[in-house]
């Protein structure tokens, strides 16, 4: 029997006890599935049901096979060895004792001489060329994530399940692992936003606020679909709205038919030229053919406005995230920004940035790249300030906005409405709820605290706080903006930034976001 997961019935609530599954039912075989959907939908959490780190509220998670689910904490645990990761330490000081002559020969019998070679096999299938006895504490970020998936494809489980596979992988990394998947036959299930990675999906799974919907193919036939599904819901949209105005037209003409029929009765009452009991009758009968085609009137309206209510969920689900830059007005000849001669680092005895020339004048576009350690990040910190050149001088020009992926600019123990009135002390209150609106935080959502959204969220927050100004900054600094973003968000983002008018610094590991900006210049740092 092959490997099969299957959702019957599932429910699950957050804490504060807002309903996130609502009788979801859901079947992934042996193939590999993109879940994807907007932040706040709950792509993670259905990845911890399936591995069984919570319970549902109700319904049931049923298993056939086994689950193997990526350790996104491996990046915290510093003091965890590679051998430890793939449960192999006590395996591997089994050999080395054999190989010192110190191990008996009934421990010998129990011994895999194999371990070794298929350890090195499943870290160089990740791209990772390490010593098992490796300490985490010794790898970067990036490699610590590689290693915890070259121990989950180790185990050779009969789905994978990942979340965010490729988050703070630099480019090497991200196609190591495009590629495990490229070539993966059992079954996974992977929660990305790297359109990348998608491309190598048999089948896509997207979760919205109506439920989960299941398309076959790869992220372009998905993309295709949903551009259909889009331009039907607004011809539905629009014939409901059409229905309503239309049922509105009738109940008006009805109501002035009846009051001129009652003001006619009232008339030919007063005239008394009918009997008392012919006039009694009469008024009756209207009264009863009233109350029917009122009842049916508003059996009518109430199909019209659930039709056109629908039609609008259906709308909000499809309808692409917009965000708006107002324009910077930027020179095309001013000096935005000079570096002359600047080395910098949080190490002074191996600076990560040396002796570094450039000027940016006027709306200029530079992508930043660069493996992992190459310094992106620390050269933006010497751009921002936040960190002071060993030596060489730093001129920046014109105002700025620095956003990293963790939005460090928001205040975790304010209101989004709080932080974007911190941070722009001149807006007014309309502003402040019709720019947080344009990036989806509408009505009480303004009041939410920053620190209890999920990192996507946060980011779009941020964004929001930002690009939401009156005067957008003329200097855009970002340091991988759509490591947190679903994709509607990443689109969005790059709608917007293709319309700003201002200068931009960006570095990414997502090729696809650099190109969609148009870079005038590449920087590849660590060459």
């Amino acid at each position: 029997m092959s490997a099969s997961i299957t959702l019957s019935r599932l429910c699950w609530s957050t804490p504060d006890r807002s309903p996130l599954f609502t009788d979801l039912d859901l079947v992934f075989g042996p193939e590999r599935t993109g879940l994807v959907g907007r932040n706040g939908t709950g792509k993670t959490t259905l990845l911890r049901l399936i591995a069984g780190q919570i319970a549902p509220a109700s319904g049931s998670v049923r298993v056939s096979g086994t689950t193997g689910l990526m350790r996104q904490e491996t990046g915290l645990a510093a003091d965890l060895g590679i051998a430890e990761l793939f449960g192999a330490a006590e395996a591997l000081e089994l050999l080395e004792r054999a190989e010192a002559g110190l191990a008996e020969a009934a421990e010998l019998a129990g011994a895999d001489w194999t371990l070794p070679a298929r350890i090195e096999a499943a870290l160089l299938r990740c791209g990772l060329d390490v010593d098992p006895r490796a300490r985490l504490a010794e790898l970067s970020g990036g490699q610590r994530t590689r290693a915890g998936l070259a121990a989950l494809i180790f185990a050779r489980p009969d789905f994978l399940l990942l979340d965010e596979p490729t988050n703070n992988l630099d480019r090497q990394g991200r196609q190591a692992v495009i590629d495990l998947i490229r070539g993966w036959r059992a079954g996974a299930i992977v929660v990305s936003h790297d359109r990348e990675l998608l491309e190598e999906m048999d089948a896509i799974v997207e979760l919205t606020t109506l439920g989960a919907a299941r398309h076959g193919g790869n992220y372009s036939s998905y993309r295709a679909r949903k551009a259909q599904e889009l331009q039907a819901a607004r011809h539905d949209l629009a014939e409901a709205e059409k229905q309503q105005a239309e049922i509105l037209r009738r109940e008006r003409q009805a109501a002035e038919r009846k009051a001129r029929k009652d003001g006619a009765g009232r008339r030919s009452r007063g005239k008394a030229d009918q009997p008392k009991i012919l006039l009694d009758a009469a008024k009756g009968r209207a009264e009863a053919s009233g109350g029917a085609n009122a009842r049916l009137r508003d059996a009518r309206n109430r199909q019209a406005q659930d039709a056109l209510s629908s039609a609008r969920d259906r709308i909000e689900v499809l309808d692409p995230l917009r965000m708006e830059i107002g324009s910077t007005g930027l020179p095309a000849q001013k000096l935005v920004l000079r570096l002359q001669a600047v080395t910098g680092g949080h190490d002074p005895a191996r600076p990560a940035i040396r002796d570094m020339d450039l000027t940016v004048t006027g709306p200029e576009r530079i992508a930043i790249t660069g493996p992992n350690g190459s310094g992106k990040t620390t050269l933006l910190s010497l751009v921002t300030g936040a960190l002071t050149p060993l030596s060489g001088r730093v001129e920046l020009h014109v105002p700025h906005a620095f956003l990293d992926q963790h939005a460090a600019l928001l205040d975790p123990a304010l209101t989004l409405r709080q932080n974007f009135r911190r941070m722009n002390p001149d807006a007014d209150e309309n502003l402040c709820r019709a720019a947080l609106a344009r990036f989806r935080f509408r009505a009480g959502d303004a009041l939410q605290l920053a620190g209890a959204l999920s990192g996507g969220q946060r980011l779009r927050a941020a964004l929001a706080c930002v690009l939401g100004r009156p005067e957008p900054p003329a200097l855009l600094i970002l340091d991988e903006p759509t490591n947190h973003l679903d994709l509607d968000a990443i689109e969005a983002l790059e709608a917007a930034l293709a319309a700003y008018d201002g200068a931009l610094l960006v570095v990414s590991h997502d090729r696809a976001f650099l190109e969609s900006l148009t870079p005038d210049r590449w920087l590849e740092l660590g060459r």
